[in-house]
């Protein structure tokens, strides 16, 4: 005997829609596929664009860099300025040359004042712009010679202060009627423009 087909001829195309919907996975890989590919195109396109503007501005820019002009250097101004710097230095340097840190030079005299010394009279002479010497005297009280010594020894070692020399010291009695010793004292300033 012969095998004759009986089924008709549809039913083998329902077979492969009933095969295709027994199997999302694969559809939903296709579909995933064809969005990610159209999400990739979209941004591409996007992406293009704006390099291309951004090209454009960079032309635009740079022609405009190329329009405008370049100023010529000028020697005559060069010079003239090496000038005026030279003329500032050296009036700079002519400043500090005779510069004296009186607030160092106070701080360290402060530093080294005893206790039971003070001072009725001090000044300071800054030295002038033609090479003079600073002078600085003191005077002033205390108790006794010792006091007067031991001031003396403290600012020999002043580093701004030379030639510490005792001009006069004297007893006497002070306005309240105690017995007192009144001294003078000078010394000369050094490291003018240190």
């Amino acid at each position: 005997m012969r095998a004759v087909n009986l089924l008709p001829k549809d039913d083998r195309r329902q077979r492969g829609a009933e095969a295709r919907r027994q199997n999302p996975v694969l559809i939903g890989g296709v579909s995933g596929a064809v969005l990610v590919t159209a999400i990739l195109c979209a941004w591409f396109l996007t992406a293009s664009g704006g390099v291309a503007n951004n090209q454009k501005r960079r032309d635009a820019a740079q022609a405009e860099l190329a329009a405008t002009p370049v100023p010529a250097p000028t020697s005559s101004d060069s010079s003239a300025l090496e000038q005026e710097k030279g003329a500032r230095v050296a009036a700079l340097s002519g400043a500090l040359g005779t510069r004296l840190a009186w607030d160092r030079v106070l701080r360290e005299f402060a530093l080294v004042l005893p206790d039971d010394v003070w001072l009725t009279s001090l000044s300071a002479q800054s030295p002038s712009a033609g090479g003079g010497t600073a002078g600085f005297s003191i005077i002033g009280r205390t108790y006794s010679q010792d006091g007067v010594a031991r001031l003396l020894a403290r600012l020999a070692l002043v580093p701004h202060l030379t030639n510490v020399t005792l001009q006069s010291s004297a007893s006497t009695v002070s306005e309240t009627g105690r017995k007192v010793v009144e001294f003078t004292i000078n010394a000369t300033l050094k490291g003018v423009g240190a």
